[in-house]
């Protein structure tokens, strides 16, 4: 697998491209993003990473550039808060974001999630974590085949989690998704409507705490 990694940090462009490298990806870094459109030419990548805030052009052009000659799932890189840089690069073509700081694991996760979308294969509609079936489409959850009901805020909580298919979500991407807020005054709302639905599914194993970061849906 060839990843195009679009990153003007050398520090930070060189530690992601040594893990996916580790991962058993091909790396072509670049850090400007006239630089990563010549490469989209050249040589069509199976995925890019683009970061958002790129010194040489703002990154929903490079992202909308890419767009014009190419299909390849775009991976969007955007700094904690950078709401709008979310919503134009998705709204300009990139399949998905990720926020930093991220861990390693969540952007393989990312990667593989995007890759399985893009390539038809998709997340199942029905999410299984252990006992509790998370039906995306019905918006229905059962615990050992008996239905709980969920407060919509609650569900689309659930819903993110289950999305992600086991990867960490920043508690900010979270509270951007289902609330449209990223203000930090809102993390007590995010961590009240966790409580709720663990209590509700009488299941506190099926979201787990990533400390310091986010959230993932447990097995």
């Amino acid at each position: 697998m060839r990843a195009l990694l679009v990153e003007d940090d050398e520090v930070l462009g060189g530690a992601v491209a040594k893990a996916l490298g580790n991962a058993g990806f091909r790396v072509r870094h670049v850090t400007r993003g006239a630089d990563a459109l010549a490469a989209v030419r050249e040589s069509e990548p199976d995925v890019v990473l683009l970061d958002m805030g790129l010194p040489d052009r703002d990154g929903i052009g490079v992202c909308r550039g890419i767009r014009e000659v190419s299909r390849v799932p775009i991976l969007a890189v955007t700094g904690r808060g950078a709401v709008e840089a979310r919503v134009s690069g998705l709204r300009n073509g990139a399949d998905d974001y990720i926020v930093k700081p991220f861990l390693v694991e969540e952007l393989l996760a990312r990667i593989d999630a995007v890759l399985r979308r893009t390539r038809g294969l998709g997340v199942a509609p029905t999410v299984v974590a252990g006992d509790v079936e998370i039906d995306l489409a019905r918006r229905a959850v059962t615990v050992a085949g008996a239905e709980v009901g969920l407060a919509r805020k609650e569900f689309d909580l659930l819903a993110a989690l289950a999305r992600r298919e086991g990867a960490v979500v920043a508690r900010d991407e979270l509270l951007d998704e289902v609330w449209g807020t990223t203000d930090s005054s809102a993390r007590r709302t995010l961590e009240a409507h966790v409580a709720l639905v663990r209590s509700k599914l009488g299941r506190p194993e099926v979201i787990v705490t990533a400390r310091g970061v986010g959230y993932r849906l447990g097995k």
